[in-house]
């Protein structure tokens, strides 16, 4: 990491011929791209690291077309002369969902969405002008093949895992129908692939746009039905009414032509079913083959989602086998199999998680349980073997990327997670009121600490749960008595290095 944070510098140097105050390494997403915020006197910059040089290029190229056709994109300022780093545009830090999240419902959002959809028209429409589409990353177009490809990523990676038997050659048949006919579009323009409203950036109540290096050519509902179905918006059907509407508004004023909107209509949902059901191929990817809880916890609302789909709305096209799963896939049983089971304010449960040093003693139970979890950490690379940072603990920055880009503490939480869920699930269930986790390393400093806090937190987003924290070493006292979800704790800088 501390050489290409090197390299981010010397690009920004060589850009601005001035050394930055200060850079930020941004929280990583599911993509291998690593971001960083450059802060030089009041402005500030977006530095990006990718060894996917041809996912690079595509990003630079479609940037600078856009830029130039006065789309909301961010410009691209510097590249490195391995195409492995680039500087670009800080359009802000808050996207369109937290602007949801934040306001709510109002007439405040609503008119971002609208915006949104008006500002996303002009990108297809007008930044398919001069297009060259031979610079896509993978496919020129969204067409049959792509379509049938996302059919396939739900059909292995979701519906699969159930396990139910089924016509694999009707369900083919089926796919190749639904896909001919939603491949048979007027309106083939440029394609963002992934909008949703985490990839829309809101400063100053104006709209920008991210992270559309998947673009192709394709069908103009397509990013529609992704930005107005997102399960996690929860947009109401009289918003997604009038926001499409506008939108086919927005779509006859660029084309100066009327559009058949029964048509437009009909194949929009089409696209609506497609984008549904790669949502859930990628849920089941994350979630049920990478066990990746967060994507787990999603499939619920995903399924939810469907459900509302295939009961009210309607796509021209018959696919008789493909319908009968669909129906199957998002039955209320089904549905019940993937939600967590939640803590209420009556349940008992309360989860009691420390950090400690082997060096000292183990966490005490103060309950007649008699203990519960212990996880040793010493089989993950401790930070603290290095000089910069033997005074930091693993609530510091440093310290979190240093075991989540140099370790595979990642891995480790996740399978420490599976087999604590079952308990706590279980416990909630029973009426249990105590659990125990505990979490060891050397020095009770680093490692230790990191994984505790990693599990308050999973235990609190998951299933609601009341949870006391404690760092034994760090705290230097026993069981903290706050009963509150999760007692944050201040870790001492000035600890015993390892």
């Amino acid at each position: 990491m501390e050489e290409i944070v090197a390299e981010v510098k010397a690009l920004f140097f060589a850009f601005k011929q001035a050394n930055e105050d200060r850079i930020e390494k941004l929280p990583q997403s599911g993509s291998d791209r690593i971001y960083f915020r450059i802060y030089a006197g009041d402005e500030t910059y977006i530095a990006t690291f990718n060894l996917n040089i041809k996912e690079n290029v595509t990003f630079i190229y479609f940037s600078h077309h856009f830029t130039n056709k006065r789309l909301p994109m961010p410009q691209i300022f510097a590249v490195n002369e391995e195409k492995t780093i680039y500087l670009q545009e800080d359009l802000g830090t808050e996207c369109l969902l937290d602007k949801l999240e934040r306001h709510g419902h109002n007439d405040y959002t609503y008119n971002l969405y609208r915006q949104t959809l008006r500002e996303l028209a002009k990108l297809q429409i007008t930044g398919d002008k001069e297009l060259d589409y031979n610079q896509c990353l993978t496919a020129k177009e969204f067409g049959k093949q792509a379509i049938l490809s996302d059919l396939l990523y739900f059909k292995y990676y979701f519906l699969d895992t159930l396990k139910t038997p089924y016509d694999k050659q009707a369900m083919l048949d089926d796919f190749e129908a639904l896909s001919n006919y939603l491949n048979n579009s007027n309106y083939k323009y440029f394609l963002f692939r992934d909008f949703q409203s985490r990839n829309v950036i809101v400063s100053d109540d104006k709209v920008h746009f991210i992270d559309y290096q998947g673009g192709m050519k394709g069908a103009l509902q397509y990013d529609v039905a992704s930005l107005l179905w997102q399960a996690k918006a929860n947009l109401s059907e009289d918003w997604k009414d009038k926001l499409l509407d506008n939108y086919i508004d927005e779509v006859e004023l660029l084309l100066n032509e009327k559009i058949d909107r029964e048509m437009f209509l009909s194949q929009y949902n089409g696209y609506v079913l497609i984008r549904l059901l790669q949502v859930l191929g990628a849920y089941g990817f994350r979630g049920l083959f990478e066990r990746k809880a967060h994507f787990l916890t999603s499939i619920p609302l995903a399924l939810r989602n469907l459900k509302f789909f295939i009961e009210q709305k309607k796509i021209d096209v018959v696919t008789p086998e493909f319908d009968r799963m669909l129906k199957f896939v998002a039955n209320d049983e089904m549905i019940s199999r993937f939600e967590n089971v939640r803590a209420t304010e009556s349940t008992p449960l309360v989860v009691k998680i420390s950090s400690f040093s082997y060096k000292k003693k183990l966490p005490v139970d103060d309950t007649e349980n008699g203990g519960g979890f212990v996880f040793d950490m010493r089989g993950i690379l401790n930070p603290g073997r290095f000089e910069e940072y033997k005074c930091l603990t693993g609530r510091d920055k440093e310290v979190k990327d240093f075991l989540e880009q140099r370790t595979k503490i990642a891995d480790f939480m996740n399978s420490v997670f599976d087999i604590v869920d079952i308990a706590v699930e279980d416990y909630i269930k029973r009426g249990f009121s105590s659990l125990m986790v505990s979490f060891g390393c050397t020095g009770g400093q680093h490692r230790s600490v990191y994984a505790a806090d990693a599990m308050a937190r999973h235990l609190k987003n998951k299933f609601g749960v009341k949870v006391q924290l404690c760092h034994l070493v760090q705290d230097e006292k026993n069981w903290c008595n706050t009963p509150t979800a999760v007692k944050e704790t201040t870790a001492m800088k000035n600890s015993t290095p390892v």
